[in-house]
């Protein structure tokens, strides 16, 4: 009867044991399906997306970005599609648009990044967790650590702003050196028949001559165009924004005759060979891909380097 007793015993603590292990078992695998998603915090508030996000939609400005940190792209806007820079990794990538939400859809996207200012939004979020960014509302380095924050690439997109601002600031000493601490720099580019002057934070370049070459802009353009970003004007005031280096933004397919006219070749940086053409498409932007492309630019081009 004792033995039984025994044995009664021993195969409850067994089967209990089981039991404990199956919970355990189970808890392990709820932790781990738990664990798929993330909360960041958007300016909208918390919202939970994926932990390795796989099928990323970008419908406006920051497909570069995610490209930079070895994240899939499925979908990326018209503007990213058309920057050489960005064909090797969007070679295979389809060409969206917020408008056309049945594309979209079509993509099977896990994620969905925008601006702010994105249409459809309400129906975006209900295709995927979509994330909106106001351009501008950061700095460009903070804006990428976001974007690595988004895709659980934090320490990647801080390595890489770690590594820029060195490779700027160093930059930055040769070229100054090269032209003088006083010479400024001014950033003109011709789009849709209008000529702009930009301030140093709506790409061009801008970020890298200004905020992190530390390079100065002249006095017109400070005053007209360094808090709104921009400033449009016409080609009669454009010797007063010229510094003594320009960096002209060019687009093949606009009208660039205003470079024939005498009030274009008598500024000073035509005169003396200090204008430096880039191509827009290439320069619009301001994320690494771009911006390490705009800094070989400009060592190029004010130190000769070739």
């Amino acid at each position: 009867m004792k033995k039984l007793l025994v044995f009664t015993l021993l195969l409850f603590v067994l089967i209990l044991g089981a039991c404990n292990n199956e919970s355990s078992a189970k808890k392990t695998n709820d932790e781990i399906e738990e664990s798929t998603t993330v909360t960041y915090q958007s300016e909208e508030g918390p919202i939970e997306v994926p932990a390795d996000p796989q099928r990323v939609v970008v419908v406006s400005g920051f497909a570069g970005n995610v490209a930079a940190l070895g994240v899939n792209l499925v979908g990326v806007d018209s503007w990213s599609k058309q920057n050489p820079l960005y064909d090797s990794f969007l070679k295979d990538v389809e060409e969206v648009s917020e408008e056309n939400l049945e594309k979209i859809i079509e993509l099977n996207p896990d994620l969905i990044i925008g601006f702010s200012t994105v249409q459809n939004l309400d129906k975006l979020k209900e295709i995927a967790p979509t994330v909106t960014f106001t351009y501008g509302k950061v700095d460009y380095l903070t804006q990428h650590l976001e974007i690595g924050k988004l895709l659980n690439k934090e320490q990647e997109a801080q390595d890489w702003i770690n590594d820029f601002k060195e490779r700027t600031e160093a930059a930055g000493e040769e070229i100054k050196a090269a032209i003088g601490e006083d010479a400024t720099v001014s950033v003109i580019e011709n789009f849709n028949k209008q000529l702009y002057v930009y301030g140093n934070n709506w790409g061009r370049g801008t970020e890298v001559l200004y905020q992190a070459m530390g390079l100065k802009m002249p006095k017109k353009v400070e005053e007209m165009a360094l808090e709104p970003g921009y400033y449009a004007l016409s080609l009669e005031v454009l010797p007063e924004f010229a510094g003594d280096y320009v960096i002209f933004s060019k687009s093949a397919d606009t009208d660039n005759s205003f470079q024939e006219t005498e009030t274009y070749k008598n500024i000073p940086a035509v005169k003396n060979n200090r204008v430096f053409e880039a191509k827009m498409e290439e320069f619009y932007n301001n994320d690494p891909i771009a911006l390490d492309n705009q800094l070989e630019f400009f060592k190029e081009h004010f130190l000769n380097e070739k």
